[in-house]
């Protein structure tokens, strides 16, 4: 694994992810590890002349060919392809983007890849095609023979981690959702995760209160007392370094970020605000809990920029370089 290319999956050809990929090699051509596209060579051939990039497009049939490839342009493996038209989603151009993701993520399976990153998908457009999960990331747990609540959603910046424990539902269900279990497993995959791919030996948890006040002993709710606060407790007995439950409106000052490796969160938008607030240029989803690293830029497909030259390439640069970080890091604690 350790020399293996990272393998990238196209995301939605309609979207910014065709020319954020096509300028994150132009940047990391001559450091890192070198990296492949799988499937869309027409659609990246077409953004990077749309986009004036100077950005050969190197076609290959197997991954093995990305070392020698990776110096001529961007090796972009042979398979589904479709016109390029940025800004104008097509059922066309989801079924590139669900088959990119596929068989990237089996090459990453298959020990062809060392890692997965996943440019932005459009979930709607997905679901014209047959996609029938919430994000990728159950996509990919299932995928692994994975149930879904072991894929945790961790977003991962130059100065936090942040881990919503519920994600996609609304705010009125989350009381009902949480469990001591759900905290202390999900923290227990946070913790193996940031030792196997972040070298962090002994990581530093903060767990979130879910009221205002973290409840202000029940004045504002009981959750923290019912739920949070044995599940902590639980998690320091097995030996796990936790602090909480933390008030939201405190989890996130300079002076507390330093004293935790990563947040759990109770719910979606109390983890992705402070990243997006915090992180907005640098912000990475990265899947823990899975057997393969996947990493992902913390942004969407933003139809209505894409092939306006106007998307920053940023966040793909930084999920790209993550995702070589996080494969070098686990080989060596194979």
């Amino acid at each position: 694994m350790s020399d293996l290319p990272l393998a990238v999956a196209l995301g939605d050809p309609a979207g910014i992810g065709p020319e954020v990929v096509l300028e994150s090699y132009l940047r990391l051509k001559d450091s890192g590890r070198p990296f492949y596209v799988q499937g869309g060579a027409q659609v990246l051939a077409a953004a990077e002349e749309h986009r004036e990039l100077n950005c050969p497009v190197v076609a290959i049939s197997d991954p093995s060919e990305v070392t020698s490839a990776f110096a001529d342009g961007l090796p972009v493996l042979k398979g589904m392809d479709t016109d390029y038209s940025p800004g104008s989603p097509s059922d066309e151009g989801a079924a590139l983007a669900l088959h990119s993701l596929a068989e990237a993520t089996r090459c990453v399976i298959e020990g062809k890849a060392s890692a997965l990153v996943t440019a932005p998908v459009s979930k709607s457009q997905l679901g014209k095609v047959g996609f029938d999960f919430p994000g990728q990331t159950e996509f990919l747990a299932a995928v692994c023979g994975l149930a879904p609540e072991d894929a945790v959603m961790m977003l991962a910046g130059p100065s936090l981690r942040t881990v919503p424990l519920t994600v996609h539902v609304a705010l009125s269900a989350v009381s009902a959702l949480l469990s001591q279990e759900l905290i202390t497993h999900k923290a227990q995959i946070v913790a193996a995760s940031l030792l196997q791919d972040f070298g962090l030996q002994r990581p530093r948890l903060a767990i979130a209160g879910l009221n205002p006040h973290s409840g202000e002993n029940g004045q504002f709710g009981n959750e923290e007392a019912r739920i949070i606060e044995p599940a902590i407790a639980a998690l320091r007995d097995q030996g796990f370094d936790v602090t909480g439950p933390v008030p939201g409106d405190a989890l996130f000052t300079r002076r507390m970020r330093q004293t935790y490796d990563a947040a759990l969160c109770m719910y979606h938008d109390q983890a992705l605000i402070p990243i997006k607030a915090l992180e907005v240029d640098e912000g990475v989803n990265v899947t823990l809990g899975l057997p393969i690293i996947r990493t992902s830029p913390d942004h969407g497909t933003a139809f209505d920029i894409a092939g306006t030259g106007k998307a920053d390439p940023s966040a793909m640069i930084v999920a790209i370089r993550m995702a070589g970080q996080c494969a070098k890091m686990r080989a060596a604690n194979a």
